[in-house]
């Protein structure tokens, strides 16, 4: 099955993963320009609307809110089923993992706390959401993610950045994968709940797997070095991205993963990306040598936003 899909957001990580997505597999992708157009305009006649609308970390209680609310109502007056891209936030250091569609959502921190509000929204509004839940990006292109912007910024020297405790496993999302998965259940949307909140399993990769996974890729070996968050900690008093960055650091000290039972169900053929070929993606942006020989320029900025919108 088929249709319209309006992606909000389509510049960003997940809406430009989206955008390609849909339209490989015959959808009708419709971009929505927040400068000119109308919301409820560009909803009518969509089947499917992606809310990938994600603005930076520090003004999310401000601007989270009112964005998802226009969604609603948008989707409400044209039908739409929305999908958003979940995250791992809600669910806070104190949940046992694994993490399910069943597992409570105990995140206390200010950004947890918009996100569990982001998605009670939804469920209480009545209009048909699918929420597929991830943990962080790797993405195919440099987008700002902790991954390409920190992680694999020396990979060319053999150094993988960690940001928290090696040997802690978490949830990584292929966007590509995870992209297709919301094709697959944006077809299948007149089946499923009114809110259908759906965990994607992705890996679960701790950093020591992730540098042995880049050591094959590469021909040499990679080894961790712990990134310093001093740095964060010192700039915070004056950078509120760092503030947010600093808060939602317990991820990277807390071993989880996504329970994919569900997924599996709803999707039993699909058909992950192995993890090397994912993590070739990742780094085939990156200089120093990459699979077939290439060598590309780093993008090495400072720290993205992490994890999805």
């Amino acid at each position: 099955m088929t249709g319209t899909a309006l992606i909000l957001g389509a510049t960003g990580r997940f809406g430009r993963n989206a955008a390609e997505a849909f339209g490989a597999a015959g959808w009708h992708v419709r971009g929505f320009d927040r400068a000119r157009d109308d919301l409820d305009t560009a909803a009518r006649g969509a089947d499917v609307i992606v809310s990938a609308w994600n603005p930076p970390y520090p003004e999310w209680r401000r601007l989270v809110p009112g964005l998802h609310r226009r969604v609603i109502e948008a989707a409400r007056r044209s039908g739409a089923t929305v999908i958003v891209p979940g995250n791992v936030y809600v669910f806070g250091p104190d949940t046992p993992a694994p993490w399910s569609e069943m597992s409570p959502h105990r995140a206390t921190n200010p950004l947890g706390r918009v996100r569990i509000e982001l998605e009670e929204a939804y469920r209480a509004s009545g209009v048909r959401t699918i929420v597929l839940r991830a943990g962080d990006f790797l993405d195919t292109a440099p987008s700002g993610n902790w991954f390409d912007r920190i992680m694999a910024a020396k990979l060319g020297k053999g150094i993988l950045v960690w940001p928290g405790e090696p040997d802690i496993p978490r949830a990584w999302a292929f966007l590509p994968d995870l992209c297709r998965a919301a094709v697959e259940l944006a077809g299948k949307r007149a089946e499923l709940p009114r809110f259908c909140d759906v965990p994607f399993p992705g890996y679960t990769l701790t950093g020591g797997e992730i540098a042995q996974h880049l050591g094959r890729l590469t021909g040499r070996p990679v080894r961790l070095r712990r990134m310093s968050w001093l740095p964060f900690r010192l700039a915070s008093p004056f950078w509120p991205m760092g503030r947010c960055l600093l808060e939602m650091r317990y991820l990277w000290n807390t071993p989880h993963r996504l329970d994919g039972a569900r997924f599996s169900a709803l999707c039993p053929g699909f058909r992950p990306t192995p993890p090397d070929e994912a993590l070739s993606a990742a780094i085939a942006h990156l200089s120093g040598p990459q699979p077939g020989g290439a060598a590309r320029p780093f993008d090495a900025d400072s720290a993205g936003s992490g994890g999805p919108a």
